[in-house]
């Protein structure tokens, strides 16, 4: 169930809106912060709705207003700061500000009682670099282990500059089931010209570290994305990246990729700066 879509003017600004109800989308992940008992073995009230579902949700009131010119030339930095959990609703607001350039929007996603669980700076029709150039040369076709021998996350394997193991893929659209699993009603998504859903895209960014990594229970905690271009159907998309750093934070355990989703081997869709808890601080039971 979903409801939008209010925008509203105040003086200079717009405001957009959206609720939604939240649902766990990875209850059968490899990733078992998203498994209720696992995740109340770490302080949780039940498993995590995923950072790249709420990252969808966001996504919503923007591309209902700003439609291509977010898709293809948009951009958003989103911190997840507390869990949605399954059931309840996330409420999205935006402010946009049509007098900055780019055009900025303020977002946010919050549960009934007013917690604020994500934020965002969103960009539309953004033309800049300052997540530098994105260069196909710095990103090689490198090979991953198979995944019965990937290395588990720690200071000796997540080496700053290292490349990771490239994946492939092929866009099957529209996918029908996962717009079904987030109340997707967008038309663009739909028909003979849907075009790639933001949620599949950044899901790219977590396949690729879970594709190098044998990981535990871990949190996806920040995404900086710049879109390029759209995925179609029938595209051949490779994920390519490299280590950026890691780093330790309050007991946590953080990596952060840099990441290029390209399509038919030489046109970028999406450049990501992709940061996860790969070991969340020691359980709490």
């Amino acid at each position: 169930m979903n409801s939008s879509d209010a925008v509203e003017s105040t003086g200079k600004e717009t405001f957009l809106s959206y609720r939604v109800r939240a649902r766990n989308t990875s209850v059968d992940s490899e990733n078992k912060i998203h498994d209720d008992t696992v995740a109340a073995s770490y302080g949780f009230r039940g498993g995590l709705v995923p950072g790249i579902t709420v990252y969808a949700y966001m996504t919503v009131p923007l591309v209902e207003r700003f439609g291509l010119d977010w898709l293809e030339r948009g951009s958003m930095q989103v911190k997840f700061h507390q869990p949605f959990y399954d059931g309840e609703e996330v409420i999205v607001n935006g402010a946009v500000d049509a007098d900055s350039e780019p055009t900025k929007v303020s977002v946010t996603a919050e549960r009934s009682d007013g917690t604020v669980c994500a934020t965002a700076l969103a960009t539309i029709d953004d033309q800049s670099n300052w997540l530098g150039e994105p260069r196909l040369a710095d990103y090689p076709e490198a090979p991953f282990a198979e995944l019965k021998s990937r290395p588990e996350p720690s200071p000796e394997t997540l080496i700053p500059g290292a490349s990771l193991g490239m994946l492939t893929q092929k866009f099957d659209l529209p996918d029908a089931t996962l717009l079904e699993s987030l109340d997707e009603r967008l038309p663009i998504y739909y028909g003979s010209q849907a075009v790639a859903h933001p949620f599949a895209l950044l899901r790219l960014s977590n396949q690729i570290l879970m594709s190098n990594f044998k990981l535990g229970p871990w949190i996806h905690a920040a995404s900086d994305v710049i879109n390029r271009s759209i995925g179609r159907n029938g595209d051949e998309v490779s994920v390519r990246g490299r280590i950026r750093e890691r780093f330790e934070r309050k007991g946590h355990e953080f990596v952060v990729l840099d990441v290029l989703v390209v399509a038919n081997r030489d046109r970028v869709v999406q450049q990501v700066r992709h940061t996860a808890i790969y070991r969340p601080r020691g359980n709490h039971r």
